[in-house]
Order: structure tokens, then sequence, then C-alpha cells
């Protein structure tokens, strides 16, 4: 398909510079082939099944945007993929002053650390091999800082705030440099309602990748390579899913992120089976979900593989229609934007 086909135009004023506070007062738009409703968070309760499953993803983001210098050269990188016990796969700001077997030096003096670049990817990305002998996740905290999407950070600087607001209350699992941010809106007083409501909840775990903000720069959703992400699913959990369905409840992912490794997961009858492991699944109109029976998600960008996964989902005019309505109506949009509840039925 035609990557302009899942377009359309955003006032820069719509992009959420902030979470709702509190969490769940953000506002949630309800989607289904037929309609849209307008509510809030809070009103998850009412709107799902007793007997439906929330899926969250339980992945933690780590401080992977990192500045240094190679020299007198300012560096700045985003680490993107963990490929060892001390590489990393990273994007870098400034690239062409670095080459292979350079290093980049992270931080200041004995606080510093330090990492030599190698293995040039096809995406322009770097591999960085730390050195020393302390677990790499110290020396992030270290000399990190919280890997705020590049739409905000172009907007305002990251600050204490961001990180707590860049986390979601079930995180737990580090790896992310991107938060799943559909759970940013969850708080535990919400949790306690949709328990009392019937409405359960499970976990699985896939790191967010940099690779989720890359835009899609060719004309043609055929010629786009997705970027890998790992991601894990165990035994119980996979029961649990299939447990839902099989008793006539439904499982509505929380996040894009967590749809995405339930449907790498599932069979061609939906059964979905233990996994863990790297997926790269591309999800666009003409998909059969396999896995899932709803997405609650944020509003994504213009011609990114996330609008067209929710296109997928629901169908690109209804997704066109109801980000317009969102538009007009002064939702706010991206991580730290509102919500939407897509129901496609089955």
């Amino acid at each position: 398909m035609k990557v302009d086909l899942f377009d359309f135009d955003l006032p820069t004023d719509r992009i959420a510079l902030r979470p709702a506070s509190p969490r769940d007062s953000a506002r949630l738009l309800t989607v289904t082939k037929d309609a849209l409703g307008d509510r809030i968070v809070r009103d998850l309760p009412a709107l799902l099944n007793p007997g439906d499953l929330l899926v969250f993803n339980d992945t933690r983001v780590i401080p992977a945007q990192l500045e240094g210098r190679r020299g007198d050269a300012r560096i700045g990188a985003t680490l993107h993929k963990r490929e060892g016990p001390r590489r990393w796969r990273a994007f870098i700001r400034n690239a062409k002053r670095v080459r292979e077997g350079d290093r980049i030096d992270f931080g200041d003096g004995d606080n510093g650390a330090a990492a030599i670049a190698s293995d040039r990817g096809a995406d322009g990305s770097l591999a960085l091999d730390f050195l020393g002998d302390e677990p790499v996740e110290l020396l992030l905290d270290r000399v990190g800082h919280m890997p705020l999407p590049p739409y905000i950070a172009a907007k305002r600087a990251t600050d204490a705030r961001d990180a707590d607001d860049y986390q979601t209350m079930f995180a737990r699992e580090k790896g992310a440099v991107a938060a799943p941010t559909a759970a940013l809106h969850f708080t535990p007083e919400l949790m306690a309602a949709l328990d009392k409501a019937g409405i359960g909840h499970t976990m699985l775990t896939l790191h967010v990748g940099a690779g989720t903000f890359l835009p899609v720069k060719v004309d043609d959703t055929a010629d786009h390579a997705m970027h890998a992400e790992w991601g894990r699913i165990d035994a119980a959990t996979a029961d649990r899913l299939n447990a839902v369905r099989a008793a006539g409840g439904r499982v509505i992912s929380v996040g894009t992120t967590s749809l995405r490794l339930i449907e790498s997961a599932a069979r061609a009858d939906g059964v979905v089976e233990p996994f863990e492991g790297d997926t790269s699944i591309f999800i666009t109109p003409g998909y059969r979900f396999k896995g899932i029976d709803g997405l609650i998600t944020n509003f994504h960008l213009p011609k990114s593989t996330l609008f067209m996964l929710v296109s997928a989902l629901m169908g690109l005019d209804v997704m066109q229609a109801a980000y317009a309505h969102a538009i007009a109506d002064n939702y706010r949009f991206y991580s730290y934007g509102d919500s939407s509840l897509l129901l496609p039925g089955r």
C-alpha cells in the first residue's frame, strides 16, 4: 500500500508535552466500526466486560540517552537494542564524526563511561561495546538520561519529572528505550476498579527500541524494513490468554507493543504459544489478527507503522475519521497524550 494513504495533518499544538494529571483523567476516544465516543480513561471499567483481560507490557525504560565526545567532536547516542552483555546497538547524532574502532567517552572523568564503536548497520546505527567490568546498567544510571521521544525532546529539555512520568506503574524489566505509552494512563485506583468489575490483567515483556520512532522513508509499505525488538511471553501467560478467549472473554492489548508480541506468538488458529526472542512483525491493512480482540493505544504519528497497525485493526477509513474527530475536538497526541479504545468486534 502507498504510505501516503496513512498521512494526515496534525497541528503542532496537539502534541502533548506533559501527561494528564492524574494519569487516568486523560481523554479516551472509543472507536468501533460504527461509532465514536468521547470518554476518559477512568471510564474503562464500564466500557469493558467482566471476563475481559488487559495485557500490559512490564518493560522498564532505561536512561538510554547519552552525551559524549570523540576527541573534540560532540557525539549523542540513543541506545536502541541490547546485542550482548556489554554491547548495545545505538543511533548516533553526528555519526559522520565517528568511525568504526573509535572510542567515545560519555560523562566526565572517573564518573564517566566509554565505548568502542563498531559494526555500522544499514539503518546508520552503530554497535557500542562498553569498556570495563561494571554492569552497563550502572553506567547508564550514572551518565544516561531519560530518552524522551524526539517530538517532545525537540520542544523542551528532559527534566526530573520525566523520570517518573515516562515510566508505567507496571515497569519492572529493564531494557526499553521508549515507554509502552498506552499504560502510562493507568493508576492503582483504576486497576482496583477494573478488578472489582471482573476485568483481569496480565503481563508480558517487550523491550521497546528507538526504532519505533524511525520514519517510514519508502513510498510503499512493501518496501519498509521493520526494526526488531526482543520480547517474552511465558507459558503461564500464554495459557491465561488462551483460557480467557476459550471462556468467551476478550484479550485487550494495552499498547501496540503488547499487541505485536501476542500476534508474533499466535498460531493461525489463534492459540498463543510461549515466545522468547526478536520480533519484527509489521502489521498493515489486510493482516488477519489472531490473538487479540481489542487495543488501548495513544494517538500515533502520520505515516507511521503504528498508524498503519491501528488502520489494519479497525480499517483505514474508520481510523482516518477517528483521528479527524480527535484533532477537531482537541485531543492530545503521542506519548504523553490522550488514549483510544479500539474494538473491532469479532
